[in-house]
């Protein structure tokens, strides 16, 4: 009796042993797969939207000053023109209205001329527009429009367009999701536009692996940039309060838009992060590992908080919403 019980003691411990091991095994061989890097970098190409500020300018700089050739997408001459002066010489601009399917056009066969028979190492999809946000009934039509039109017809329009370049270098499509389009937490286009980000960057990714493309989501936490911005924001929140009718307005009560505009800045002020290279790190990554990650999660935040959050049954994200928001006044 005595033996039979050290005998399954043994192998208990053994068996511990062995999944210890194992998992730390996997755990070195992950991060030593993960630290491998590309070669040859000065002669791949990458293209970047959204260059006038924000991630895409910052992603542009280190990727210039590592050796790339930069092919930076501005929607200004300002942005343009800024950008250039304190890049190399290999960075190159073009302006660029991922609205606009001719201005896609025009900036794909800009590139087919840069990077001739090398193809597009790179594409990263980082141009977005957030506003309005704000409760669904305040919306109309066209204000999901706005949004949707860069943050989800643009990145469909931009990949399409620029497919076949990335084939023929067997490159990287990098799509810029957020954790917004993992919890859906505000109305308006935002979180829906991320959503199907998500969904069309994964249905991509597996259409195309069979030719040497990887598709990688970069999903940032709340950062300090002109997405997040509070005079924009509250300016919206302005504007779709006062298109209200009375019946609507009656609603929810006369301080309601006070108290979500209060709650907006907390947030903003509370949780966006200022080191946008949390979020350009893993672009970078993206772009230089011999074999990038399908998904980064950029920022505490998004790794403490949103990610997680995902992964709960919809009614923990419900409670947690209810308590943070404002009650309407005449709510039931």
């Amino acid at each position: 009796m005595i033996t039979e019980c050290l005998y399954g003691l043994l192998g208990e411990n053994a068996l511990l042993y062995v999944s210890a091991t194992f998992v730390v095994l996997w755990i070195v061989g992950w991060l030593y797969r993960d630290s491998l890097v590309i070669e040859n970098v000065t002669e791949k190409y990458v293209f970047v939207t959204g260059c006038d500020s924000g991630f895409g300018n910052l992603l542009c700089r280190k990727l210039d000053g590592k050796g790339f050739r930069v092919l930076a997408a501005c929607l200004t001459e300002k942005g343009a023109d800024d950008l250039k002066r304190v890049s190399g010489p290999h960075l190159k601009t073009v302006l660029l209205n991922v609205t606009c399917l001719d201005s896609i056009q025009k900036a794909m066969e800009w590139t087919k001329k840069e990077v001739g028979d090398k193809g597009l190492w790179g594409i990263v999809n980082n141009a977005g527009y957030s506003l309005p946000m704000g409760p669904t009934e305040w919306m109309k039509v066209e204000d999901f429009h706005k949004t949707l039109n860069v943050n989800l017809n643009g990145v469909i329009a931009m990949t399409v367009a620029f497919l076949p370049l990335v084939k023929l270098a067997r490159g990287r499509v990098v799509n810029i999701a957020s954790v917004l389009g993992r919890v859906a937490a505000n109305g308006g286009g935002y979180c829906i536009s991320k959503f199907a980000v998500e969904a069309f960057s994964d249905c991509l990714r597996r259409d195309i692996h069979y030719f040497g493309v990887n598709v990688c989501i970069i999903e940032p936490g709340f950062f300090k940039t002109a997405v997040t911005s509070l005079d924009p924001i509250e300016k919206e929140l302005h504007r779709l309060w006062n298109q209200l009718s009375p019946e609507v307005q009656a609603s929810y009560g006369d301080k309601y838009l006070d108290k979500y505009i209060n709650i907006q800045r907390f947030i903003m002020n509370g949780i966006c992060d200022k080191d946008l290279a949390k979020v350009t790190n893993c672009m970078e990554h993206s772009l230089t590992a011999a074999y990038p990650r399908t998904r980064y999660s950029a920022g505490w935040d998004a790794k403490l908080l949103w990610i997680p959050l995902s992964y709960m049954p919809a009614c923990v994200v419900d409670i947690g919403l209810k308590l943070v928001m404002p009650r309407p006044s005449k709510s039931v």
